[in-house]
């Protein structure tokens, strides 16, 4: 960047929601919004003049939809993309749409009641901001990924809290399970955010049936989950979906953690399942890595691989640390491969990981740890 500023563009065809997003923005010393426009056809004859760090776009627009202008951002010159649009909740498949062609988070813009929005909503609208403009787009736009949601994070946080965050404590507080009945039965433990939907794919499509199971938390809001999840399912090999209360985690199977949900490993009897329960956010998310670090240490300890991956923040980076002492071996992404560099370096700076990796060659390390755990 030029400037110390990220520097905005607003595309959205409301006046109000431009004023609004605008204003939202204008209160943080360290965001300038450089320009607004009614659509991508005005949007792209102001770029000319001055080029975005970051842009804030609508999906539903006139003369050209904010999907087809993202596409062509994207393969012209790849900007990081913030869709805000009351589309996000009602038309997921336009949203997986949105992120399959390179949005690096979606936000949902108020069908009603503006007045409240900056209250309610001013601070994803900047967390998003502020994630997008630390993203490498350019992983998301790579050719041999194959189409899906290019990524997803919706309240990446704030360089000052504006709020004390939550630990895994306010879930499951530290401190010993006590005795477990003895088991050999192995899981394998995902946490990841911005960037981690396209990264999910990228591993879990290399993966054979016969896996071990594996429990996932990707940073993402209810009603997208069960169709990440499904969508997912119908390319790889293992079953992959939503995850509900009481499931079993068994070979060949993977759960996704329910939006706006904690997942936890637990013991029952000699199997794992997962408890899927309702709670305070945690590092201001919910479902959040670092409660499921913490259980799959406390339940399965050195039967367990731990993988933290791109994404914005520090969740996960403190319970894969809990992992890697509980005897589990850990494993965070490297900086390379990374759409945020987040959360694996916060890992790795609390000496969390046994290995560092690049993308393209965490399915390997899953290999092996499978092979030893036979």
């Amino acid at each position: 960047m030029s400037t110390d500023k990220i520097k905005v563009m607003i595309v959205d065809d409301s006046a109000l929601v431009r004023q609004v997003v605008s204003q939202a923005l204008a209160r943080e010393p360290g965001i300038e919004v450089i320009a607004t426009a009614s659509d991508p056809l005005f949007a792209l004859e102001k770029m000319k003049a001055q080029w975005p760090d970051v842009l804030v776009i609508d999906i539903e627009m006139p003369r050209m939809d904010g999907i087809s202008f993202l596409r062509k951002v994207m393969s012209e010159h790849p900007t990081p993309v913030v869709v805000c649009s009351s589309l996000a909740e009602s038309g997921a498949q336009a949203t997986f749409d949105a992120l399959a062609a390179g949005a690096v988070s979606i936000i949902t813009k108020p069908k009603a009641g503006l007045k409240n929005f900056l209250e309610d909503s001013a601070n994803d609208i900047v967390n998003a901001v502020r994630a997008a403009a630390r993203a490498n787009v350019r992983l998301l736009t790579k050719p041999h990924v194959s189409p899906s949601p290019g990524s997803y994070s919706l309240a990446a946080p704030p360089p000052l809290p504006l709020r004390a965050k939550n630990t895994a404590d306010v879930i499951l507080p530290a401190g010993s399970a006590g005795p477990l009945v003895r088991t050999t039965e192995q899981v394998i433990a995902i946490g990841t955010s911005t960037g981690g939907t396209q990264a999910l794919e990228a591993v879990l499509t290399r993966l054979p049936a016969t896996c071990l199971g594996i429990v996932v938390v990707q940073h993402m809001p209810e009603k997208f989950t069960a169709m990440f999840a499904e969508r997912l399912n119908s390319l790889c090999k293992i079953e992959v979906r939503e995850a509900k209360n009481g499931d079993r985690v068994t070979p060949g199977r993977a759960l996704i953690a329910p939006g706006g949900k904690h997942m936890l490993l637990k013991r029952s009897g000699a199997q794992y399942i997962v408890d899927v329960v309702d709670g305070p956010l945690v590092n201001r998310h919910k479902p959040s890595v670092d409660v499921l670090f913490r259980s799959v240490a406390r339940f399965a300890g050195g039967n367990a691989l731990g993988i933290i991956m791109t994404g914005m923040g520090d969740d996960g980076a403190r319970g894969l640390k809990e992992m890697h002492e509980a005897g589990a071996h850990t494993v965070a992404q490297d900086e390379a491969s990374c759409v945020v560099f987040g959360m694996p370096k916060e890992a790795i700076k609390l000496g969390a990981a046994d290995q560092v990796v690049a993308l393209d060659r965490i399915p390997e390390a899953i290999s092996i740890f499978c092979r030893s755990a036979g």
